[in-house]
């Protein structure tokens, strides 16, 4: 994907990253930043809901915007912890870009409108459905947040609480904006996304995926995805309502928010 850098915006520069936001920084060796978005993506799931205030929820109506779309619960601490800054990044964005909130949670719709009002979300939130979870691969973790690009394609997914910094970085990368010294990668996806990729998968660390089937691939690959982010609710996606309570407190304590990151001006 090729970066456009457009005259008379003004530059930022991203301050030191941690190794978490971008790959790319080695420990005890500084490199380039880096984002990455997926190769050839695929479009995103269509779907219709019903938000909060009543109105439709669609990929359709934000066309030609980037869009984040953001699977999250009220009782998730990380989920929690980064509504500030996507409320930000909305407003900061919002000609350009669309997030949407889709809400894994039981279905108290008071409950959400009064958190939703209580957080000053200004965005569309509507109750993710067993289906849309399923499209979008099972949401082994909260929150998990997809990007899509002008064109309603996933270009690259995070599961767990991200540094505004990287979100940003993305968004500003998709609009042709300018994002510093950040570098852009793209990569094929072998189950990163969708894991009914995984059959394209070549590398994964500690296994020898050329002597795998293609349905053993997807199955390395979804333990791999389900282990791979240590910063959000994994196990409490799919659990009960009645057994949240319990592990909130720590889960919460796990994810504590990273210090924040930001841009500025060169």
């Amino acid at each position: 994907m090729k970066r456009v850098l457009h005259s008379g915006l003004v530059p930022f520069l991203v301050i030191p990253l941690l190794p978490c936001l971008f790959p790319s920084f080695a420990a005890g060796q500084e490199q380039q930043p880096t984002i990455r978005f997926v190769r050839n993506p695929d479009p995103a799931p269509e779907f219709k809901l019903t938000g909060l205030d009543g109105k439709p929820v669609t990929l359709a109506d934000s066309k030609g915007k980037v869009i984040l779309l953001n699977f999250w619960a009220t009782w998730c601490g990380p989920c929690r912890a980064e509504i500030p800054d996507l409320v930000e990044l909305q407003n900061k964005y919002k000609e350009r870009l669309q997030i949407l909130g889709l809400v894994v949670d039981d279905d108290d719709q008071d409950a959400i409108k009064e958190f939703a009002e209580k957080f000053g979300i200004n965005y569309p939130v509507a109750l993710a459905t067993n289906d849309i979870r399923l499209q979008y691969g099972g949401i082994a973790a909260l929150p998990t947040s997809f990007v899509l690009d002008g064109e309603g394609r996933i270009v690259q997914k995070h599961e767990g609480l991200r540094d505004p910094v990287l979100y940003e970085t993305e968004i500003r990368s998709l609009l042709g904006l300018s994002i510093g010294n950040v570098k852009v990668e793209t990569f094929e996806d072998t189950g990163q996304i969708f894991l009914k990729n995984a059959e394209r998968a070549s590398e994964l660390p500690g296994v020898d995926l050329s002597k795998l089937t293609p349905e053993q691939k997807t199955v390395a690959l979804h333990k791999f995805n389900a282990q791979a982010c240590s910063c959000g609710c994994r196990a409490l996606a799919a659990a009960p309502s009645h057994s949240r309570s319990a592990a909130f407190t720590t889960a919460t304590a796990k994810s504590a928010k990273p210090p924040p990151l930001k841009l500025s001006p060169t």
